[in-house]
């Protein structure tokens, strides 16, 4: 497949660029600096651009079978960042009939799993109101996914960790896990390179965890 990858030098999306080449696919990663894409091979290309304007970006994804989106917030000083700059590649992908888009936001923006215990459930109302910011962020970012036209899909992790990818995980649909704690953000990057042809995950925010 030819994909695009925003937020190519984040931790996400640098296990997003690494397991897709790995698999034989075309990748273009969207980078401001390319000195920080430590990702190198055959089938790569590296578009350097900011996202301020969706003109400018138009090639990146034109002729792509899917987009996925690591960009986010690296600290509670960048909330506001995955909304703005995720309709930026909203409108790079409309203009060019690109439909298919997956995207990182975070558990708590999502449905508590079925059976939360009390310990989740206080632990969850921390988390949030500590990240309240970039959690609004988040929820503002799958708002314009939602009233947008493409096939997207809402990858929700846990807590994120510096770990190999093992491809044992849970997703639920429209859900999350029960007791999911954890998950390494390479395997983030393996769920999301594994639902791109997911019909049932399109148009959903999709669960994953341990």
């Amino acid at each position: 497949m030819k994909l695009t990858v925003f937020g190519a030098t984040g931790g996400v999306g640098q296990e997003i660029v690494r397991q897709a080449l790995g698999a034989g696919h075309q990748v273009t990663a969207v980078v401001r600096d390319p000195a920080r894409l430590p990702v190198s091979g055959a089938g790569l290309e590296v578009f350097r651009a900011d996202l301020t304007d969706p003109e400018v970006l138009r090639p990146a994804v034109a002729g792509r079978d899917a987009v996925l989106s690591g960009l986010g917030a690296r600290s509670r000083r960048d909330a506001g960042v995955a909304g703005r700059l995720t309709r930026v590649v909203v409108d790079a992908m409309a203009a060019e009939d690109v439909r298919r888009l997956l995207v990182v936001s975070a558990a708590p923006i999502g449905p508590a799993p079925e059976g939360e215990g009390r310990l989740d459930r206080a632990a969850r109302g921390i988390v949030s109101a500590v990240f309240r910011d970039v959690y609004a962020d988040l929820r503002q970012m799958e708002a314009e996914l939602a009233g947008s036209a493409l096939a997207w899909t809402v990858v929700r992790p846990p807590r994120l960790q510096d770990k190999p990818v093992t491809g044992r995980y849970r997703t639920v649909v429209g859900g999350f896990p029960r007791k999911g704690r954890f998950l390494a953000r390479a395997d983030v990057a393996h769920a999301m390179l594994a639902l791109i042809d997911d019909a049932g995950a399109m148009k959903q925010g999709v669960g994953v965890a341990y």
